[in-house]
């Protein structure tokens, strides 16, 4: 089982005394926890770690340690995973909220485009109703013109009929006078005169046309013609308000039109501020690799100034009046005995290339790392806009990566120092006990102290320096997070903000099929009524025209009736005249 302890030791010079390893944290699967308590346990004989330190021990069934190195690494693998996966998790939740608020906003509309569906649905389904209603009362209004045209046929043929009734009766008025004429130079008819004279009345009676049931016909014309009207004025009125409707809604799509393209303006004008956000982030992401470059650099520079330090301090270590750091108890060292102070030297030496070993593999791990990201850097210049997104979420999580390892570095690479400029002045207390420093005599002569000290300032200046620039780099660190924020809110934002604005333009686009779907209808409703309206109209005017005609034939029914009755009477006046004429 993999354990995570920390070092602890107890006595010895520089901390070498008897090491243990305290139990932290137990790995059971892929999560960790904390083990209860003060638990202990001895550490083996080849662990060299400084006391503090933090390592990975992995534990039998028997609690027999079986292997155990230092924990900077996994400990910094697990970092950057907890942060990896952090991140992705927090984008996945952004992602999963703005789903759900497109997903509520699709619901509202579709149900809402629903509602409107349904009830647009209604008014087509009553204009059709009304259409077929209409092309009802259109097919009986042309059967009222076929009856009218016929009642019209039948007047004019009683008209004829009537008009040679007249002229007939015009003759036999003529002949009348004309034997009445003969009459008064006869002084009289004979009785089969006055029997032609009565049938020829007789037949004119007979041809005299009766107008009840035409009146009666022209009537109910009317009343149909009336109803007709009512129903077509309500009709009328109905395509009024269809296209007062249609007007308010071709206001109401012009106004959404015009909303739309506001929409569309602020979105490129928000795109362009996202922009503007993008290479502001770029930049300063230039400026932090820059930083991080330069504190590589200066790193590099004070392992360069440590290493002349060391070699300076190994020729002042030579001569007599060698002075030794306080971090080491010389007094003590001179005092030891020589065997224990070579198994000292020699332990330190191991402990030494050990840490040295580890820096380096560090070091070789983070240039490893740099050269990750500057091929994440080469693909970004050649990537496209839409993948160069995603390159600089990955630039900026190996980014992470390498500042986390520098930042484990920085302390390694001191300890380091601190430990090879120990080893120096053990080493160097060690020849002068075995004799090894007199034999050079002419170095020791040179007075080196003056250098060591502008060396050790350097080295400060340089310490200082790289602390102010880290400081920087996280100050820096913290204003590219933001902006990296900023811009995956923006982005987030922005494709919300087109997915609704191409939502608005479908439900627009569907409304203003709509609309054109019910102007074309009110467009074919307006093309029945009017025609309609129009042959109502026209035969209003044929039914009053033939109302003043039958008025007129009924006036000459009546003036045919009474000239028969005159002439009747005549005819009996002279009937009476001749009777006396021939009993005298």
């Amino acid at each position: 089982m993999l354990y995570l302890a920390e070092v602890q030791k107890k006595g010895g010079v520089f901390g070498s005394g008897k090491a243990d390893f305290k139990l932290l944290a137990c790995q059971r699967g892929e999560v960790w926890t904390a083990v209860p308590g003060e638990e202990v346990v001895a550490a083996p004989d080849d662990a060299t770690y400084n006391a503090g330190a933090l390592v990975m021990v992995e534990m039998g069934n028997n609690r027999q340690i079986q292997r155990h190195y230092d924990a900077g690494r996994p400990i910094v693998g697990i970092l950057q995973n907890f942060s990896s996966q952090s991140k992705k998790f927090k984008a996945q939740e952004e992602e999963i909220e703005t789903w759900k608020q497109s997903l509520t906003f699709q619901s509202q509309a579709l149900n809402e485009r629903e509602v409107e569906l349904e009830a647009r649905q209604e008014q087509v389904e009553q204009a059709e109703a009304d259409i077929e209603q209409l092309e009802a009362q259109r097919q009986e209004l042309e059967a009222s013109q076929a009856e009218l045209q016929q009642l019209k046929e039948d007047l004019e043929r009683k008209t004829q009929e009537l008009e040679g009734a007249w002229a007939h009766l015009n003759g036999e008025i003529r002949r009348f006078e004309e034997r009445q004429a003969d009459v008064q130079q006869q002084a009289g008819l004979d009785e089969g005169q006055m029997q032609q004279i009565q049938e020829a009345l007789d037949r004119l009676m007979g041809a005299v046309t009766p107008t009840e049931g035409v009146r009666e016909q022209l009537n109910l014309a009317y009343e149909i013609l009336d109803q007709q009207g009512s129903h077509l004025e309500s009709q009328g009125q109905t395509l009024a308000d269809s296209q007062a409707t249609l007007a308010d809604q071709q206001a109401t799509v012009q106004q959404e039109r015009e909303t739309i393209q506001g929409r569309w303006q602020a979105w490129h004008e928000a795109e362009q501020t996202l922009s503007d956000l993008k290479a502001s982030l770029k930049v300063n992401k230039q400026i932090l690799a820059l930083k991080q470059d330069r504190v590589q650099k200066l790193s590099q520079y004070l392992q360069t100034q440590s290493n002349l330090y060391q070699q300076v301090y190994e020729l002042l270590n030579t001569s007599d009046k060698v002075r030794l750091s306080k971090k080491v108890d010389v007094d003590a060292l001179e005092a030891m005995d020589l065997d224990a102070l070579q198994t000292l030297v020699s332990d330190l030496e191991k402990d030494l290339d050990k840490v040295s070993r580890f820096v380096n593999d560090q070091e070789e791990e983070l240039n490893f790392q740099q050269q990750a990201i500057d091929e994440v850097r080469e693909k970004i210049e050649q990537a496209s806009e839409y993948d160069r997104l995603q390159l600089e979420t990955e630039l900026a999580d190996e980014q992470d990566r390498y500042q986390m390892l520098n930042e484990t570095l920085v302390g390694q690479r001191r300890n380091l120092l601190e430990r090879e400029e120990v080893l120096s002045q053990h080493q160097a207390v060690l020849r002068r006990r075995q004799g090894l420093a007199a034999e050079e005599s002419t170095v020791s002569a040179v007075d080196l102290e003056p250098v060591l000290g502008q060396i050790d300032a350097l080295r400060e200046e340089t310490s200082e320096e790289i602390k102010t620039l880290e400081g920087e780099i996280k100050t820096m660190q913290g204003t590219v997070d933001q902006l990296k924020h900023e811009v995956e809110q923006k982005v987030g934002e922005q494709t919300t903000g087109r997915e609704e604005i191409l939502a608005m333009e479908a439900a627009f686009q569907q409304k203003q099929d709509e609309v054109a779907t019910l102007g074309g209808r009110s467009a074919l409703f307006a093309d029945v009524v009017t025609p309609l309206q129009d042959g109502m109209a026209n035969l209003r005017q044929k039914l009053d025209a033939a109302a003043e005609s039958m008025a007129k034939f009924q006036e000459a029914s009546d003036y045919q009736l009474q000239a028969i009755a005159d002439m009747r009477q005549i005819i009996s006046s002279f009937s009476g005249d001749a009777s006396q004429a021939a009993v005298s």
